[in-house]
């Protein structure tokens, strides 16, 4: 009797990932859950700790143990030796490297001998400076070699890539966000405002009615929190209501907090940074650099407005005609104290930009169209069709 073959196997996709916590952890979480879903058989490598690992696993990945630093140092020959073995031990059929580190190690490991993925989630030389910098951007121009294709998260990051003389196959696909999950908790924003309120641990020295500015990120020097500690005394100089909460962790806590002027609240990480989005009057994040942040983004699909740096992504963010009210330079605290203090002072005016960032989000961001476009991008670089509705359902 004639034989027939079996389906054919789901294409296996390894994740390289460093870091594990923040955006890129929710970018790789989000991909995987889609890839899982549309028939992909999604792996995860990344180091212990942080929130990935377990997020990752929840979202149907197989996640397999990578020693990795965040930084750069004398222990990157084995950490090109570990991603060679999770290599040798997958066999996957395409490779995608997340971020400077893994993209680093990822690449040296696999040397083109598998298509490979390439995703900076924000550029490497853009972090560091002096001869640092020059030796990142020197890899970066030798290294897209080893890269099928680039993946920038927005159209900033593809530009500041090629003005730096990285010639590279790109492809840019912009940051998404789950609408489902980053929504207003109410129809009403100042009842939705007052409500998450209610059941945060404020400081009681916190007015119920008071301007609230809330900034959600690492924090670190990438993000900017110590720009933003020094406008805010002059952003609220005018406004005595004024409250700023810094929400997250990182390497620069604990001296921030020491030296905060008085109306800021360090509230720490948070599981769920959504009531704290919903208190919010303003959302800001006054990055030095980014590719595209994700926390401007599930910011606007809460309904509440933004104030961001200029740096890769912002203005791609951002609803049209906002940027002259919600952009500013970056590194520049008394722009950035103006800006404050101008917006918190309007609460009509902040009002209308929600819901305009509202809108925007749901009509640009949702991260099912994210996902979909890196899944076809896979499909592509692999030469083989999408499966059908029928043939992911079957499996």
């Amino acid at each position: 009797m004639p034989t027939h073959p079996g389906p054919a196997q789901p294409p296996t996709v390894l994740h390289l990932v460093q870091p594990v916590d923040g955006g890129v952890a929710r970018v790789v979480t989000d991909l995987v859950r889609a890839q899982t879903a549309a028939g992909l058989r999604a792996v995860v490598g990344c180091p212990p700790g942080g929130t990935l690992a377990d997020a990752a696993r929840t979202a149907g990945a197989e996640v397999l143990t990578w020693k990795a630093g965040r930084a750069p140092g004398p222990a990157l020959p084995a950490e090109v030796l570990g991603a060679r073995r999770l290599l040798r031990h997958l066999r996957p059929d395409l490779l995608h490297a997340h971020s400077a580190k893994a993209g680093l190690a990822g690449r040296l490991a696999a040397r083109g001998a598998l298509p490979t993925v390439f995703q900076p989630h924000a550029w490497s030389f853009d972090a560091v400076g002096g001869a640092t910098a020059a030796l990142a951007l020197r890899w970066e121009r030798y290294g897209a070699r080893w890269a099928d294709r680039v993946l920038c998260v927005s159209e900033a990051e593809r530009r500041a890539g090629e003005t730096e003389g990285i010639s590279a196959h790109w492809t840019v696909v912009r940051n998404g966000v789950d609408l489902a999950h980053f929504a207003p908790g109410r129809p009403d924003p100042g009842r939705d405002r007052a409500e998450a309120r209610a059941v945060l641990p404020l400081p009681a020295d916190f007015p119920a009615e008071g301007p609230l500015a809330v900034c959600v990120g690492r924090i670190c020097p990438q993000k900017g929190q110590d720009l933003l500690l020094r406008a805010w005394p002059e952003a609220a100089a005018g406004l005595p209501a004024a409250r700023l909460v810094l929400v997250g962790d990182g390497p620069d806590a604990e001296r921030l907090r020491v030296t905060a002027p008085p109306g800021v609240h360090f509230a720490g990480a948070a599981a769920d940074i959504r009531p704290w989005l919903r208190a919010a009057d303003l959302v800001v994040l006054p990055s030095r650099w980014e590719g595209m942040a994700l926390a401007p983004l599930e910011a606007m699909a809460c309904g509440r407005p933004v104030l961001v740096t200029d740096v890769s992504g912002a203005r791609e963010s951002l609803p049209p005609g906002q940027g002259r009210l919600c952009l500013v330079p970056p590194e520049d605290p008394t722009a950035l104290a103006k800006a404050l203090g101008r917006l918190l002072a309007e609460p009509r005016l902040l009002a209308g930009l929600g819901e305009q960032a509202r809108q925007h989000a749901r009509t640009d961001f949702d991260v099912r169209r994210t996902t979909d476009a890196v899944t076809g991008l896979y499909h592509e670089l692999l030469g083989r069709p999408r499966p059908s509705n029928q043939e992911r359902n079957s499996r």
